[in-house]
């Protein structure tokens, strides 16, 4: 192959120049998203460091992800009908005011978690109606044949800032604090607002033509699509049982690397570095690999290695280096799949009904991510670490597999959770509705 060719034997420059828009808004849009990461990131060491509880800290993610499922099934409906343009600004200023209240706070000695939940909850509200519009706007700037491009740049960015997040923003609070990490995801936020205000130009969006819906009328017409096209339903229940796994997980995985023997910021930073450079691995096999023969079975085999994998690790092993080895088998192959299931998603879904589907998604596919936080931090503070403080005196099996001490009891939970997500996969594979959805993808696919 030419190296002056990309993998569809497109000239690279004609593939920037199609892109023209979603590369400008890509790159503009990830550095704000590193920022917010950054944030993120400190804010829930800080939250641990001040409670010392996995449910205090997961309650944070919980605030942000209630309201978002609550209400995306209405916002997406609104986001089909408003500017997109203006919609992404409003939102992003929105987040902007949220992260200055916190460093106001802040330097005023006045910061407590409480703020932080409402904080959340804002900031939740608003990602509830700038997701879908931004979903869209990426297939308003993207011609269909660079779809699987497109969706393999937006994970190598993610694993980007997923790789760099704990690393920068760790070396932030060690050097100047907490306000410098806040400051600068202010920088990003100022960056990716004015390219977007003066620098993009996203098309209007085509309508059916028909008579004008209701906001209730257009969120029913959403969950109507599902509910008439089984097949993309079956594939979002699959994903909310996989979500709520992985919320465990997110949930359970600072309260033990933080206070486990071996642990702390530094092993949090590394292990959380390391599934960022997996990311980042997967990300570009993701954009360079040409389509593959079977997207389902690209999905189900990337979430299976990583249900099966990771978990283990972090639930048996006992120092940074192998919880790193995990993190790196768990989180290689999600960009594959991530990419794939866009894909799968962008060429059967309308472009006209993308935005209420989405939302209907968002509602269906994400209302388990709440519900696993809370259960993991339940789960870490008042069943698991007290059972194994119970058997910490003994020498039994659970204390020389899970260890002894605070983290232990996250670690058992980390064992179920494998073994469930393990299970999940497995019973997945064998659904036959989920692979009639190749076919419909296969019969949209443009000629190459």
């Amino acid at each position: 192959m030419s190296p002056f060719l990309s993998p569809d034997r497109s000239p690279v420059r004609t593939v920037i120049r199609e892109l023209r828009g979603f590369l400008i808004l890509w790159l503009t849009q990830s550095f704000s998203s590193l920022g917010s990461s950054m944030t993120n990131f400190a804010l829930i060491v800080w939250s641990y460091q001040q409670q010392g509880s996995a449910l205090t800290t997961a309650l944070l993610s919980v605030c942000s992800y209630a309201p978002y499922v609550a209400m995306s099934i209405f916002a997406g409906a609104l986001s089909d009908k408003w500017n997109k343009k203006a919609t992404l600004l409003i939102c992003d200023t929105a987040a902007a005011a949220c992260t200055v209240a916190v460093l106001v706070l802040l330097q005023t000695g006045l910061l407590r978690i409480g703020h932080l939940y409402a904080l959340n909850a804002v900031n939740g509200l608003m990602n509830t109606v700038q997701q879908p519009a931004a979903d869209v706007t990426i297939s308003l700037l993207t011609p269909k044949k660079h779809y699987q491009k497109v969706s393999g740049l937006r994970s190598l960015s993610s694993s980007l800032v997923s790789m760099l997040t704990p690393a920068l923003a760790t070396a932030l609070l060690t050097l100047s604090g907490l306000p410098s990490v806040i400051l600068f995801d202010l920088f990003t936020f100022a960056a990716a607002f004015v390219t977007l205000l003066c620098g993009i130009r996203i098309p209007a969006a085509a309508v059916d033509g028909g008579p004008r819906e209701s906001v209730w009328q257009s969120a029913k017409g959403g969950l109507r699509y599902l509910r008439q096209n089984r097949v993309i339903l079956h594939l979002m229940l699959f994903l909310a049982g996989i979500n709520l796994i992985a919320s465990l997980y997110n949930a359970a995985l600072p309260a033990m690397l933080l206070s486990k023997e071996g642990g702390g910021q530094a092993a949090l930073g590394i292990v959380e570095s390391v599934s960022g450079i997996a990311l980042l691995f997967g990300s570009a096999a993701a954009s360079l690999l040409p389509p593959p023969k079977s997207r389902v079975r690209v999905i189900c085999n990337s979430l299976l290695l990583a249900m099966s994998t990771e978990n283990f690790f972090l639930a048996l092993g006992g120092s940074v280096p192998v919880w790193a080895v995990g993190a790196l088998l768990g989180w290689i192959g999600i960009p594959l799949m991530n990419a794939n299931m866009d894909v799968l998603f962008r060429s059967t879904i309308p472009l006209a009904m993308q935005g209420r589907v989405y939302a209907a998604r968002n509602t269906l596919q994400f209302f388990t991510i709440p519900v696993g936080y809370f259960l993991g931090g339940f789960l870490v503070d008042s069943v698991m670490e007290p059972f194994m403080a119970s058997q910490a005196t003994g020498s039994g099996l659970l204390p020389a597999l899970f260890g002894r001490g605070k983290g232990s009891g996250a670690a058992l939970l980390f064992f179920f959770l494998a073994v469930a997500g393990t299970a999940l996969c497995l019973l997945f594979r064998r659904d036959r509705h989920i692979w009639r959805l190749e076919q419909e993808e296969r019969e949209e696919r443009p000629e190459t």
